[in-house]
């Protein structure tokens, strides 16, 4: 086990936990098992401290997080998630970006609290969490009060997610697939969905249904889901687990954004948009089955 590289401890036990998943690595279901703090990389092609792409006020994210300031997003370069149709290619998949202190992620957050954003939205967090955990420990010491989204791709460990809690005020998921030979095509992950229902059942269990307040989400689980072509995301099924397991006030976004983006043009059930109808069939099905929809 490395150490926490940082003076500005102490930290949880919580947080010390997550470092220690992190070598040998067991921090997503990969379990790559290599030992980031001696600079080994795994699938996500990250080593111990975290590379930003980005940080500042979005405006594109979801109403109930953006506001009048806009969605405070630091993007982090790697993922653990294999997407040939990946919008974000540059970043998740070529790793750009800068590599980051504990301490300079922690300051990071609190001048996006300072700019006026409404949140701090953590944007492909899943293999990087140890470190934002240690960073927003810090920043909480340091006069952070604003809400946390753990903005990912669905793919997370449970075990993982535990050491989270208290941690994350909003858990943002994607929920991308139903059919495990799908999930495996096109991100290289046969065992998502079910790694995925489980991911989401626990971020329930931690923070419950979407609390808006002042149309601003504080608190709770929020849902995203993209309609693919061909129905290869499986978004019947998906809803019907977030109503039947989950619970039908879950909040959804279901997403018509879409683009045969990177890979995808070479895989001809993808290298198209989604039909109109494609896309408000699941939308249509979801608010059927009482979700609360996202306009």
């Amino acid at each position: 086990m490395s150490p926490l590289p940082t003076n500005a401890g102490p930290f949880s036990r919580a947080v010390q936990q997550l470092w220690e998943r992190m070598n040998p690595c067991v921090l997503c279901p990969r379990r790559c098992k290599v030992n980031r703090s001696k600079d080994q990389v795994g699938f996500c092609g990250i080593a111990e401290m975290p590379a930003v792409s980005s940080v500042g006020p979005h405006f594109g994210e979801e109403s109930v997080l953006v506001g009048s300031g806009g969605s405070g997003t630091i993007f982090f370069a790697g993922c653990s998630l294999g997407c040939i149709f990946c919008q974000n290619f540059d970043i998740s998949h070529h790793r750009h970006g800068r590599q980051v202190t504990i301490e300079q992620l922690a300051e990071s957050m609190l001048a996006l609290q300072h700019s006026g954003c409404s949140n701090i939205n953590f944007v492909t967090p899943t293999h990087v969490i140890a470190a934002i955990a240690a960073a927003l420990e810090l920043a909480r010491k340091k006069g952070l009060t604003l809400p946390t989204v753990y903005n990912t791709g669905g793919y997370d460990s449970v075990e993982t997610l535990r050491l989270l809690e208290g941690l994350i005020d909003i858990y943002m998921p994607d929920m991308k697939y139903s059919d495990p030979a799908v999930a495996e095509k096109l991100s290289a992950a046969p065992d998502y969905p079910q790694l995925n229902r489980a991911a989401v059942k626990e971020m329930h269990r931690q923070v419950g249904e979407l609390h808006v307040q002042k149309g601003l989400g504080t608190r709770g689980l929020l849902i995203r889901h993209l309609v693919l072509p061909n129905n290869l995301a499986g978004s019947f099924e998906i809803i019907d687990f977030l109503a039947e397991q989950i619970s039908v006030n879950t909040t959804i976004n279901v997403m018509d954004q879409y683009r045969h983006c990177f890979k995808a043009f070479e895989h001809s059930k993808i290298n198209r948009r989604p039909t109109q109808e494609e896309y408000e069939s699941a939308r249509r099905y979801a608010i059927e089955k009482g979700l609360n929809v996202l306009p």
